[in-house]
């Protein structure tokens, strides 16, 4: 009897964190590809790119609402039980409530082993898979970018100025500039010209026009008819070298040991350039990934002690604000304190914070649950 109450107990609780959780993330997600449209309109990158990108931010999303999700998933659980009188099921049968909550935070070392996955596996490798789409993107939305009258610089190394843009496609009066070097670059005007998109090659078709060739020894000009300018040998300006939230795990901890404690420690190749000035970004980063999901099952008890009171009690209600708010006060002080840590100590002093306010919190049950026997 005990297990089948338990199970369904624990199968209530997954239900309701996977639809809040996933119903939260989904909105987030939404929210946030707004944001992401900057990819087509301002860097040129296609639709395929822009849905690419989003749908890899998705565990990212979901990593961060995970701890807000348990604990709406366990306190509204408990007092949907108690509303319903079924935590009295629990109670005549013999099981006592330190056994339930300790049940609880049993079952919460499945979330944070779950997130621990996500934060150094899923969601850096996610989070690079988006950056690869960026890499090996096209600027296939480059024709939307030109605008008549207006400079742009999509792309690294080339502005392109058109005066007008008619309805056939056709542009009048470019100006282009090619940046070739710190000290050479190139300048083409030309009356007319035409974008040509295709699977083989991006090019501009300009006609009537003339090369400008300026370095510091001499300028050089001449004229042409037609010609063709590549396009397809141009990168876009959005950052294409991984962040260090997109970097491995390993790589982070590994730069950590070789800054921390081994100088000659050889990192070989990486796109992280393992070095001082990115020594507080790594502590920071490695602290998400490792100890922010030690604070689940300091979260999963806390919200588990609106037990202590049933809904008849006088203190029910305020007892249930001062819990929501604490464990609120929780989230917030997980979600900002790697910020704030810039040494050793303060490393090791936040690490052991979760943990110390668990014993604390789990003493303070157990001194409740005496005083009331």
């Amino acid at each position: 009897m005990k297990k089948i109450i338990f199970n369904k107990l624990i199968l209530d609780v997954t239900k309701f964190f996977i639809l809040s959780s996933l119903s939260l993330s989904l909105i987030i997600l939404v929210v946030q590809a707004v944001n992401f449209l900057d990819y087509v309109s301002e860097d040129g990158h296609g639709i395929y790119t822009y849905f690419g990108i989003t749908l890899l931010n998705f565990p990212k999303i979901f990593s961060r609402v995970m701890p807000f999700c348990i604990f709406i998933t366990v306190f509204y659980i408990i007092n949907k039980y108690e509303l319903k009188n079924e935590l009295l099921i629990f109670w005549n049968i013999g099981i006592t409530k330190i056994k339930f909550i300790n049940i609880l935070i049993i079952f919460s070392l499945f979330f944070l082993t779950l997130q621990l996955i996500l934060n150094s596996i899923i969601v850096p490798k996610s989070l690079d898979h988006a950056r690869e789409f960026v890499r090996n993107s096209n600027i296939d939305f480059f024709p939307n970018l030109i605008k008549e009258k207006k400079f742009i610089d999509a792309v690294e190394s080339l502005t392109i100025f058109v005066e007008k843009k008619n309805k056939k496609g056709e542009l009048l009066n470019i100006y282009l500039k090619d940046n070739l070097s710190n000290n050479q670059s190139q300048i083409i005007y030309a009356k007319k010209g035409k974008l040509i998109f295709n699977d083989q090659q991006n090019y501009l078709a300009l006609f009537d026009g003339n090369f400008i060739d300026v370095d510091k020894k001499k300028i050089t000009t001449f004229s042409f008819k037609k010609t063709e300018f590549d396009l397809s040998k141009y990168k876009t300006k959005t950052t294409i070298y991984p962040k260090i939230q997109e970097l491995p795990t390993k790589v982070i901890f590994l730069c950590l040991y070789k800054l921390k404690i081994n100088n000659q420690y050889n990192l070989k190749k990486s796109f992280l350039r393992c070095d001082n000035e990115k020594l507080s970004g790594l502590i920071e980063e490695a602290f998400k990934r490792g100890i922010k999901p030690l604070f689940i099952p300091l979260i999963v008890l806390i919200s588990s002690m609106v037990i202590l009171y049933n809904k008849d009690n006088f203190f029910y209600s305020r007892f249930q604000y001062c819990l929501f708010f604490l464990v609120l006060l929780i989230i917030i002080i997980s979600e900002i304190s790697s910020r704030y840590i810039s040494d050793i100590q303060s490393t090791i002093a936040f690490t052991l914070l979760p943990i110390i306010l668990f014993i604390l919190s789990y003493l303070f049950l157990l001194f409740k649950l005496r005083e009331r026997s």
